[in-house]
């Protein structure tokens, strides 16, 4: 499905946004009552509780897009998922360590352009959230419409790191599809040539 006919199916015969359901907005809920409790460091019932309310009413009067789920989820995929997460921020602050200490302001850096497979706001919105947490990279931009991810990324000295960070980012965007993208898009994953395809990527 191409991004334009996903923004229609979004909206009903009059062609205004459609109102996503209590099940579909489940997750964006507990996110939100989760966030609530960080930011008071309370997580007693009654406080989760009164943060739930909050996010009831949020999303009532606000219309955000629905969180749609894609009814797979992967345990050992989650598990290597996190893996490569710890290893990959280890690393990342490694080198940006070192590059702070002998390389300093002669670093350079660039903004490259990432354009994901995955047509899910919510996988989207994971890589770009993981994507901030790795140390050397965050997101300057997202472009919701074609699924493109602008990123800052140190250390970039030509076409050749370039290739190499984008590569990265399809990576995680990969590794996030076998744990819980949607049944077509590990298909679609799958039919890619093995060049393309990771070697912790095995079908799930």
């Amino acid at each position: 499905m191409s991004p334009e006919q996903r923004l229609v199916d979004a909206k009903d015969e009059s062609g205004h946004r459609q109102r996503s359901t209590l099940r579909q907005e489940i997750p964006l809920l507990i996110g939100m009552t989760l966030v609530w409790g960080a930011l008071w460091q309370d997580f007693a019932v009654g406080n989760l509780v009164f943060g739930l309310l909050i996010s009831l009413l949020l999303v009532r009067v606000f219309r955000l897009p629905p969180i749609i789920l894609s009814g797979r989820f992967n345990i050992w995929r989650a598990v290597v998922f996190i893996l490569a997460f710890l290893r990959d921020i280890t690393r990342a602050s490694f080198e940006v360590m070192f590059l702070a200490i002998f390389r300093g302001p002669r670093t350079t850096s660039a903004v490259i352009t990432v354009t994901l497979r995955t047509e899910s706001d919510l996988l989207a919105t994971f890589v770009g959230h993981v994507l901030t947490l790795v140390p050397g990279s965050y997101v300057v931009e997202v472009d919701r419409r074609s699924s493109t991810l602008y990123l800052h990324v140190l250390n970039v000295n030509d076409q050749a790191g370039v290739e190499k960070a984008r590569a990265a980012v399809l990576l995680i965007e990969e590794r996030l599809i076998r744990m819980m993208g949607t049944k077509e898009e590990l298909a679609a994953l799958n039919a890619e040539p093995k060049a393309t395809n990771n070697q912790d990527g095995a079908t799930s």
